[in-house]
Formats: C-alpha cells, sequence, structure tokens
C-alpha cells in the first residue's frame, strides 16, 4: 500500500492537496517537517497517511480536548485504529487505551501536552515503538506566537527522555517567519522539511462593518443567512451571555461556550452545536480550536480580535468543506481600548517569564494590535491584508472582499483633513489632551454631557463637520494617523496629538486624498450553486438519512459524511457500490458501510421521479440543463410558443431558486395543465 492508495481507501479522495504529498514523501522518508498550512488546507492528513505507512504508532500532542474527540471519531469512522489520552478519561478508561496500546491496537494515540510528564507515560513510549511525535497548533510552542502554551515546552524534554529520536513533524495554520524560527529550534528538529502552502483560501469571502449598533447589525447578518450553521466570537465571557441571551429571546437558535461555564455545560453546549440541535454558537476564543466541523458556513466577530493569526485561524473555522462562507468583523474603536485591556493584564499568566521577556512579549502584542487595527479601518482589499502579512504574494483586488465589492472612489480631503487638525491645536491650546473619540464627537457637535462640562462646545471647531456622518470622521481622522500627519500616545488612553507633520495640513494647506466608500446601496449578490441544494429534494433526502445515521450512531452528523460529499454524491447519483466510491469523501470503509443504504435511498428517488437530473456542477450549468428540461416538456406537450423576455427572465428567476414544474406552478396558483395553457397563449 502506498500514500495514493491510502488516502483513497480510508480517506476518499483522489488526489492531494497543494503540499500534502511533499510533506507526506518528506516523513516517509525518515526526516523531519514543518508544514504551515491555513485552517481546511488538509495538515491532519499530512500526518494521518504517513501513520499509516510506518511501522509503529504515531503520537500526536494537541492542544484541546476537544480536538482530539472528533480526530478520532472521524479516524474510528473511516476505519483507521486511534484513540486519544487525556483528563476527559476515567481510570479504567485510561487503563483500557493502554492494554490496547500495548497489543498493538492503535495507529494514533492523540495526547495533551501535560500528559508527557507522567512517568508512566514515559515508560510506556519507551517500551512501544513511537515511529512519529506530532505536534499540532505547533505555534503554542512559541512565546513570540499568539497562542504561547507553556505546556508546549514539556514535549522537547519528553522526547529527549526517550531512548530513541523518533521523526518529529509539527504543522500550524498560522506562524509568522519568526514564530516559525522558533518551532524549528524549541522542538531542535534536524533539518527539516518546510513548506508553507499559502494561506489564501479563495472559499472566504471577508467583511468588516462598522456597525452603529452591534445589536442590530448582527440580527440583520443572522437573518440573511437563515438555516446556515455558525459561530459568533465575542471578547469577553459578558458579550458571550449578553449576545446569547439576546439571540435566544429573539427567536435564534443559539447556545453558548466560555470557560466560566461548568464542564458539563459547556460540553453539552458543545454537542448542541457540533450534533446541529443548535445552528449558533456565541463563543469566546476558548471555542473552537478543536472543532473540526465542516458545515460552518459563517463566522462573526462580534469584536475585533487582538491580533491577525487569532483573527484567521478563528475565521478560518468557516469554511472547512471548501464551500463558500463569510467571515464578517463587526468593528468598533472600543474594541482596541478592550484589547488593550486584556494585553496590560495578560502579563500575571505569564509567571514562567522573566520581566524582560514578559515586557517583549507585550511589546509585541501591542504591535499585533495595531496591525489588527488598521486591517479593519483599511479600503484596500482585505484579502490582500492578509495575504501581506503573512508574507503571501496577493493582488491589490479579490473581488470576493467587502472592501472589494463595496466599491471606493477617491476624495479630496484637504479641507477635512484641516478641520481635524485644527481641531487637535484648538484642544491642546487649553493644555489638555484625549482620544479619538473626543476629537470626532466636537467636530460631529456632540451633546455629550462630558464634552459639555469640558466647554469643548465653545471651540470654534465645534460642529464644523456636523455634515459629515461619525463614521466617515474617525475613517479619515484614523487616515491621518496612519499616515503620520498626526500621532497618538503610546499608554492605554492613546490621545492624539500633533507632530512636525501637522503643519503641512495647517500651514503649507497640503493637498490631500483618499479612498472612501461609495455611498450607495450594496448590490445583492449573485446567487450561486447553493440556491440548488437549498430546494434540492435528493439533498434534503440524504441529509436527513445522514442525520438518523449520526443519532443512531450517536455522533455529529459531519462525521457520517460532510455536505461536500453529499452534494457530490448529488452530482453523481451514484446507485451501486462503485460508483458510490468515486463520490469525493467516501473511502473503502465508509463505502462498505453505508452505500446500501444512501444508493437505495437514490435508487428510489430516481424510480419515483424519472426526468430526476444530477445537481450541476455549478449554478450556471443547472440553469442551461433546466431551461433544457423545461422546454423538452413543453415540446411533448406540443407547446411551442415563443417567450417573451419578461417571462423569460422569471422562468430564469424560479429556476435559479431550485424550482421544479409542480414548484412553478404552485407558486403562479396553478395547475402544471394551467402553466401549459399560459405558455400556449405566449
Amino acid at each position: 500500500m502506498d500514500k495514493h492508495s491510502v488516502l483513497r481507501e480510508y480517506f476518499g479522495h483522489s488526489q492531494f492537496r497543494s503540499g500534502q504529498a511533499e510533506l507526506i514523501d518528506s516523513i516517509l522518508s525518515g526526516r523531519d517537517a514543518l508544514g504551515i498550512m491555513p485552517t481546511g488546507a488538509g495538515k491532519s492528513i499530512c500526518y494521518q497517511v504517513p501513520a499509516m505507512l510506518t511501522d509503529g504508532i504515531t503520537l500526536v500532542i494537541s492542544p484541546l480536548i476537544s480536538l482530539m474527540k472528533d480526530q478520532v471519531n472521524s479516524l474510528v469512522q473511516s476505519g483507521i485504529r486511534a484513540a486519544y489520552i487525556n483528563s476527559s478519561l476515567t481510570s479504567a478508561q485510561y487503563a483500557e487505551v493502554m492494554r490496547r496500546a500495548y497489543d498493538g491496537m492503535y495507529k494514533i494515540i492523540y495526547a495533551a501536552p501535560e500528559r508527557l510528564s507522567s512517568e508512566g507515560f514515559i515508560s510506556f513510549a519507551n517500551k512501544m515503538k513511537i515511529a512519529m511525535i506530532t505536534v499540532d497548533e505547533a505555534h503554542c510552542i512559541s512565546q513570540w506566537g499568539q497562542d504561547f502554551r507553556p505546556d508546549y515546552r514539556k514535549i522537547v524534554d519528553f522526547i529527549n527522555r526517550l531512548s530513541y529520536r523518533p521523526i518529529i513533524s509539527a504543522f500550524t495554520a498560522t506562524a509568522t517567519p519568526k514564530v516559525r524560527d522558533d518551532i524549528i529550534d524549541i522542538l531542535q528538529m534536524n533539518d527539516p522539511f518546510l513548506i508553507t502552502t499559502g494561506f489564501d483560501r479563495t472559499n472566504l469571502y471577508f467583511g468588516v462593518v462598522h456597525p452603529k449598533n452591534k445589536y442590530e447589525e448582527l440580527i440583520d447578518q443572522l437573518r440573511r443567512r437563515k438555516n446556515k450553521c455558525g459561530i459568533i466570537y465575542c471578547i469577553s465571557r459578558k458579550n458571550v451571555e449578553e449576545v446569547c441571551e439576546k439571540l435566544c429571546r429573539d427567536g435564534f437558535s443559539a447556545t453558548r461556550y466560555h470557560a466560566g461555564l461548568s464542564d458539563e455545560e459547556r460540553h453539552a453546549n458543545q454537542d448542541d452545536f457540533l450534533f446541529d440541535r443548535r445552528q449558533v454558537m456565541v463563543a469566546t476564543n476558548a471555542f473552537g480550536m478543536g472543532i473540526d466541523k465542516s458545515n460552518v458556513s459563517f463566522v462573526i466577530h462580534y469584536n475585533m480580535p487582538k491580533n491577525l493569526e487569532s483573527y484567521y485561524q478563528e475565521a478560518g473555522r468557516a469554511g472547512r468543506d471548501g464551500e463558500p462562507a463569510d467571515c464578517i468583523l463587526l468593528y468598533s474603536p472600543q474594541d482596541i481600548r478592550t484589547n488593550r485591556f486584556l494585553i496590560e493584564n495578560s502579563r500575571d499568566l505569564n509567571i514562567d517569564l522573566t520581566d524582560e521577556q514578559a515586557d517583549e512579549i507585550m511589546r509585541q502584542d501591542e504591535l499585533r494590535l495595531k496591525d489588527m487595527t488598521i486591517y479593519c479601518t483599511t479600503t484596500g482589499c482585505l484579502r490582500e491584508f492578509i495575504l501581506k502579512y503573512f508574507g503571501d504574494p496577493s493582488i491589490n483586488y479579490c473581488g470576493n472582499c467587502s472592501n472589494c465589492l463595496s466599491g471606493f472612489e477617491t476624495v479630496d480631503i484637504t479641507v477635512d483633513a484641516q478641520k481635524i487638525v485644527s481641531c487637535v491645536y484648538r484642544i491642546h491650546q487649553r493644555g489638555v489632551y484625549y482620544g479619538r473619540k473626543m476629537v470626532a464627537d466636537i467636530l460631529k457637535g456632540s451633546r455629550d454631557k462630558r464634552l459639555l462640562q469640558l466647554g469643548f462646545d465653545k471651540l470654534s471647531t465645534y460642529n464644523i463637520m456636523s455634515d459629515s456622518s461619525l463614521s466617515r470622521i474617525r475613517t479619515i481622522l484614523d487616515h491621518l494617523i496612519r499616515e503620520g500627519y498626526l500621532s497618538v500616545s503610546d499608554d492605554k488612553f492613546e490621545t492624539v496629538m500633533l507632530n512636525a507633520r501637522s503643519a503641512e495640513i495647517l500651514r503649507d494647506r497640503k493637498k490631500l486624498e483618499m479612498k472612501l466608500p461609495i455611498e450607495k446601496e450594496p448590490k445583492s449578490k449573485k446567487k450561486k450553486e447553493e440556491d440548488f441544494f437549498a430546494n434540492s429534494p435528493i439533498f434534503s433526502i440524504l441529509k436527513k438519512l445522514r442525520r438518523e445515521i449520526a443519532d443512531r450512531e450517536q455522533m455529529p452528523a459531519f462525521v457520517v459524511f460532510t455536505d461536500a460529499t453529499l452534494k457530490d454524491m448529488c452530482r453523481k447519483l451514484p446507485t451501486d457500490y462503485d460508483s458510490f466510491l468515486d463520490v469525493s469523501g467516501v473511502g473503502t470503509h465508509k463505502a462498505e458501510k453505508y452505500s446500501d443504504t444512501f444508493c437505495n435511498a437514490i435508487r428510489s428517488y430516481i424510480e419515483k421521479d424519472p426526468a430526476a437530473q444530477a445537481a450541476p456542477e455549478n449554478a450556471e450549468s443547472f440553469l442551461e440543463n433546466d431551461l433544457k428540461t423545461y422546454k423538452s416538456f413543453a415540446a411533448q406537450q406540443n407547446i411551442a410558443a415563443p417567450w417573451t423576455h419578461e417571462e423569460d427572465e422569471q422562468l430564469r428567476k424560479e429556476i435559479s431558486n431550485g424550482m421544479n414544474m409542480a414548484q412553478i406552478a404552485l407558486a403562479h396558483n396553478r395547475t402544471i395543465s394551467e402553466i401549459s395553457l399560459r405558455i400556449k397563449k405566449l
């Protein structure tokens, strides 16, 4: 058996994704390897395939219990012998896992990093043959990473206590060059094969919204994604509680997750989300690292995260199945202050660091927060910004982010810039300094109580930008700061200050331009292939069947088959074992287990509706295929009347929504015969 047959038989895929084959070949040759691959790129395949081809056990170090549980469930479903060892096991369960491991029953064992310091586990590792140690979420080992975990440092001590040295492989979704080098040094990797497959995930739409009311905007976003599964990330436990309570009150199927809940409630809520009993999970960043749920179609950040590494990793939990998905960030300047408070108070958590190391980490956190803020306020392509940050090549227009799609125009902001800088100057004349919010409120003419108490309504610049929105004023103010015409203090207050370049605006009257959003109604998104599946009878049948199997086997539905696999079934309509094996995501083990059940359902569907068609490869082919079917039906009924442009457009609209003849007739409150007569008269 080689790597291709393992991929086909156990995982149901016919070819490797970018970088997977190279990493696997390197590991199989006995070389250490480091893979930096975005979420959803298939990192686990890179160590799971070699694990099946090497003599011995592959030990996977993983940071979260939920991650291990999901990975092991998926492996067992695919016919691979795997287990996990962590604090969730009882003494009896742990003893049983170890007994089976000694008997050679497992190819892959997942373990938490704290388990590595156990004398019993070290003794086990020295008695058994550990072919490879894989470090998942490897950025956790670096103090320069966004999610440093001191327990990860135990990995090196564990390796050094082994009587032999196994292959070391490490994987992460987000790592800057500095973090990458740190991973290699700390793990003492020997001339590792290093590959970065690129951070671009073209199926993800990135959007930043600057709402006046966050909760109202959230409701609007959720209504646009009715019946879809998603995650809402909040910056604090308090936010999670408030948002989840409001959503449930307003009729949304939501649940919550944060570290302040009991273990029982966290596990119950997580299962409700995984098993699709609740559609929306409202959570802090404590949720998600170990969640391999494939049908998450959106991730909404209710608050801005403190760095791009965390944002991209959390946003990347959408669209893991390769289907189109949305990553929306609701930005507010208040998020900056909240994140700065969290950074300043995180120092106490790093008790194992020297003061010098803690200071440096805080400085790096501040720089990352600055980059995150620029992402939220840039007028350029959001995807380009992310890719540049991680060192990837990019173009300045992706066509799939809010900045590229909403449209921008270059605007002369010379006069507005003069008003803003003049306002800062007038505040300084009083011998005081204030932040962005106060400056913008003065210019807008706010009746804020504190502003009036300070007498700022008497300034000559008060209310001089009343015709501009507060959002526009803040956008221009942020632009002046980014371009160096104004400065902000380094303390937590971030007061706005004049600098040497401010004179270029006030004294030299320098002409300034910037890109600002064109103020118009956003265009509705073009309907895509998912419109077909939303109304497809066979897709509904297969989803219901999957749900029944998942409930019977007590596992999440996506572990049985992902939505992407069900959609490929709809395209190919397999009716026997061999054709079922051709479906993407169906391996030998799953084909033997489920082919009869699903093929019988598909055969029954076809028998009941001989005109049933497979789903198209894309929306355009669906439209053309169904038009041909419709015209064929008309010809059979001896209907040969021309269509008007308006009626043709209406027909196309109904068909693009996945409607069949019966549905079209129902929409017009007529029988199919009446529709036929109507066509006759055209």
